[in-house]
């Protein structure tokens, strides 16, 4: 059984939590004592009715207010696919927490208000899902029920879409109306809506196809860890362990350590501790060279017919996560999966405006939650790749000069 990772992202109040809770809820996911104690939690509620919402928002702030703050994690699985479900909050303060969500997604349910159609935070977070190359995207137009289910109205919301999927390069883009509260198009078809006649929200969620981007990717492998367990029974053993980010690693093959950009050949493979002929994305293995190289971690090592660019330079896309301006000149840590350099912020090339989706002048600063075009210098080179060809390869954050804190992510451009 394979498993779709998804997340669901939207305004404040367009019913994020409430979806997931109906869909753990109408697919019989819920654990008789989960269900116990959320019908206990929702006996406060005027209307008598069980808050669904309550399933997600965990945190004591969140089912005060009724919002969501942290990303919350869900898993639940049908006779046809098993899911994990990410819940990411909808205020703009908490953007960076989206973009934490959405960084594995394979695919994006943005939820639109039908009462208010596309606003400024569906557009931020379809601007997240096109940097980030989500390769599915469903946009649920939510409380159907209280626009008395009006086609047009839904018509004209799908059309108000199109036009920022076209700006944005969303191409594979599914919409369905529904109604979370009530359970119309969540795991049932609605009869409230005759006039739809596509698939209910676990319906397309099930018969979805998703490719992984790695599996036919170039071959990429970064060390995290250089295991020499220097023992009397292993008193030559060293191997490098990491996850493999793209394509496939054959014993034998001829491969070049990066930076170093010393040449050798692959001696051994071990998945799970055996020794084995092959592996691939995204397995987690550890190899062995037939050379002697100084590898630490961080180093890359890539088949040579199949190399990199190694630069210090790079254009890149940042969505800023910091109170603090981000500012030409600014010295920050890069992080690029298991490489750990400093970096300089060279300029700023442009903003994109989140209404528009123009892109305007970037100024002398950058604020929180603001998306711009930059460029950066690293005091060491890296081996990536553009973030459209390989994500996996192509992004990293940029950490507080103190190592405090997370402050952009980054998408390496072409």
């Amino acid at each position: 059984m394979d498993l779709l990772r998804f997340i669901t992202a939207g305004s404040v109040d367009d019913g994020k939590s409430t979806l997931i809770g109906r869909l753990l809820f109408d697919s019989k996911s819920i654990l008789a004592d989960q269900l116990e104690a959320l019908e206990r939690s929702s006996r406060r509620r005027e209307d008598g009715q069980v808050d669904l919402a309550l399933l997600t928002d965990g945190l004591r702030a969140e089912r005060e207010q009724g919002i969501t703050i942290d990303v919350a994690y869900r898993y639940f699985s049908t006779p046809r696919r098993k899911f994990i479900i990410a819940d990411a909050p909808g205020h703009i303060q908490y953007t960076r927490n989206m973009i934490t969500g959405a960084s594995h997604a394979e695919l994006v349910v943005i939820l639109v208000d039908a009462r208010h159609g596309v606003v400024e935070q569906t557009r931020r977070h379809s601007i997240i899902a096109s940097m980030l190359r989500i390769p599915r995207v469903v946009v649920a137009i939510n409380k159907m029920d209280l626009i008395g289910f009006d086609e047009g109205a839904y018509n004209r919301i799908v059309e108000d879409y199109r036009e920022v999927a076209s700006r944005l390069g969303l191409t594979d883009v599914t919409y369905i109306p529904i109604s979370a509260l009530r359970g119309d198009n969540i795991v049932d078809a609605s009869t409230s809506m005759p006039w739809y006649e596509g698939p209910s929200l676990l319906r397309h969620l099930e018969e979805v196809e998703v490719p992984d981007p790695a599996a036919d990717a170039r071959p990429r492998f970064q060390v995290q860890y250089v295991i020499r367990p220097q023992t009397a029974d292993l008193p030559d053993y060293r191997g490098y362990a990491g996850r493999i980010a793209g394509g496939v690693y054959r014993k034998g093959d001829a491969v070049t350590v990066l930076p170093l950009n010393a040449a050798t050949r692959i001696a051994r493979i071990e998945v799970a501790g055996r020794e084995v002929e092959e592996a691939w994305a995204p397995q987690s293995v550890v190899l062995h060279l037939e050379d002697d190289i100084d590898v630490g971690r961080g180093d890359a090592i890539i088949p040579s017919d199949h190399l990199p660019e190694v630069r210090q330079e790079f254009d890149v896309m940042l969505c800023w996560l910091d109170e603090k301006p981000l500012r030409a000149g600014n010295r920050y840590l890069l992080q690029q999966n298991s490489r750990l350099v400093r970096a300089v912020v060279r300029s700023l090339e442009h903003r994109v405006d989140v209404n528009t989706l123009d892109a305007l002048p970037a100024g002398e600063s950058i604020g929180l939650n603001e998306v711009v075009r930059a460029r950066l210098r690293t005091a060491a080179p890296l081996a990536c790749d553009p973030f459209e060809r390989l994500p996996a390869n192509g992004s990293a954050i940029l950490i507080d000069e103190t190592g405090n804190g997370t402050v952009a992510a980054v998408l390496f451009q072409s």
